[in-house]
């Protein structure tokens, strides 16, 4: 049975409609994408408690401050490439500076944008975003995870951004899995490798485990869903078990997942890291399978860096 697929933004909706109802202080400010976004569904359902505020994004997030001044929850939506690129300074100061509790969701990230092109696809947020300090940084697998995500940071105090696509994705996690901010996901025991992915490259992983496993090698797999606070204590324990390391991300190889991991390897337990992601370039206008394929982002890539990380991990 195949597993249902559907967008992290779509799911991201749907739990944003649930939480309005559950708690009247959740506020959603947008910048004219709520259609896109799928926050257009909280507007019509609390209209007194959206606010549009047009193609601004300074004024987005700095409303948004004054919405948590008084005991408000703001969600802020638009695309990623405008919250974290052209907000930039407001995000760096006005919240993370004065921890406030804004919650800032970037929907259409990555490649996935697809046809909409390089100016669209943002493949640096996990970057501009992690190097802050105080901000919480996610990045869920799939809509599943999503609501849970979403209803999380709601309940927790203080920045956060959350990192959703367009593209609509299978469902891999589960109604009863536990979800934790903080806290990574064991989703494939191996012994061999360990292939450590967020997003939808979690789905590009655990493919790639299995065509693996008929080459007679066992990858681990893990949902890093959470960015920032980076899971050490799991990413330690893999290479400790399995002695070599491939991260995965729909993002540039610089300053993002690979890097967050390679930080907590080279303090605690060096081993072998090979990263699959954007190799330092922008995208351009495609249909998202395509533009996966071209830069190197899907399950055959992820087998490769499989199979070039033990072969170092066989030489050191």
């Amino acid at each position: 049975m195949s597993p249902e697929v559907k967008a992290t933004r779509d799911a991201f909706g749907e739990a944003l409609m649930e939480l309005g109802r559950e708690n009247r202080n959740v506020v959603v400010v947008s910048g004219d994408l709520e259609d896109s976004t799928r926050a257009e569904r909280f507007k019509k359902e609390f209209p007194e408690r959206f606010f549009n505020l047009g193609i601004a994004e300074q004024d987005i997030l700095g409303s948004a401050v004054g919405l948590s001044l008084v005991g408000l929850i703001p969600f802020a939506s638009s695309f990623a490439v405008f919250l974290t690129n052209r907000a930039y300074g407001i995000l760096r100061i006005s919240i993370c500076y004065n921890r406030r509790n804004v919650k800032l969701v970037g929907s259409h990230a990555g490649l996935t944008v697809g046809e909409d092109g390089a100016t669209a696809q943002c493949l640096e947020d996990l970057a501009i975003t992690r190097v802050l300090p105080n901000i919480t940084v996610l990045a869920p697998a799939d809509g599943l995870e999503t609501k849970k995500a979403t209803k999380a940071i709601a309940d927790m105090r203080g920045p956060v951004y959350m990192r959703l696509g367009r593209f609509a994705v299978p469902t891999i996690t589960k109604e009863k899995d536990p979800f934790v901010i903080g806290k990574a996901d064991t989703l494939r025991a191996g012994r061999d490798v360990t292939l450590i992915a967020c997003g939808i490259m979690v789905w590009e992983a655990l493919k790639a485990a299995d065509a693996l496993l008929d080459k007679g090698i066992n990858a681990r797999v893990i949902n890093m869903h959470t960015i920032k606070p980076i899971d050490a204590a799991i990413i330690t324990n893999a290479a400790r078990e399995t002695g070599a390391i491939v991260t995965c991300e729909e993002h540039q190889i610089n300053g993002g997942l690979g890097s967050a991991v390679a930080e907590v390897l080279v303090k605690k337990n060096p081993v072998p890291v090979e990263m699959v992601a954007v190799g330092d370039s922008f995208g351009e206008s495609g249909s998202p399978d395509e533009l996966l394929a071209k830069y190197h982002l899907k399950d055959v890539d992820i087998i490769r860096a499989a199979q070039k990380v033990l072969g170092r991990k066989k030489g050191a």
